[in-house]
């Protein structure tokens, strides 16, 4: 697996993670390299490049509008989205997680490149991000961009509209 979690996935032969084995790769230096290339693999594949790996600033690809043909076509996508934004963050990048459901919610609700994408990066990609604060953030700039706002069931209105 390129992205091991803690819980089962899909795999039925593919055993969770333990946090033994969480604190071992992050102790090494070469697989955490390694899970970084994996991520950066992924993106391209998704039209996705990370231009920092320090604050893991992320930009469209230059073939992202067929990339992102195929995430609207296929939603099985999503479903590794979700896997690699949890792996993210069991591996002590959550600054990735937070910029890639960022990402996700601007293309979604604000350009409007990927409609299909929408309800997965609401209902899971945003719930994957572990820090409330940051995570708080991102409820509320989803609350800004979703139209009609009044529809908006991922956070309590009267907090969004005191937020900050």
């Amino acid at each position: 697996r390129l992205f091991p979690l803690r819980e089962r996935g899909m795999n039925w032969r593919a055993r969770p993670l333990t946090g033994q084995e969480i604190q071992a790769f992050k102790r090494s230096k070469e697989v955490m390299q390694r899970f970084v290339r994996a991520y950066q693999l992924m993106l391209r594949f998704y039209g996705i490049v990370l231009i920092d790996e320090e604050t893991g600033e992320l930009r469209r690809a230059e073939n992202w509008a067929e990339r992102f043909q195929n995430l609207n076509r296929y939603s099985h996508n999503n479903l590794r989205i979700t896997r690699i934004l949890k792996c993210l963050g069991e591996m002590g990048y959550e600054h990735y997680q937070v910029r890639l459901v960022k990402f996700f919610l601007t293309e979604t609700l604000v350009k409007e490149t990927l409609p299909n994408v929408r309800k997965s990066a609401l209902d899971y990609f945003l719930f994957t991000i572990r820090n409330k604060e940051e995570r708080r953030e991102l409820v509320h700039y989803a609350w800004q961009h979703f139209k009609p706002q009044s529809s908006f069931v991922w956070g309590p209105h009267d907090k969004l509209l005191k937020y900050r």
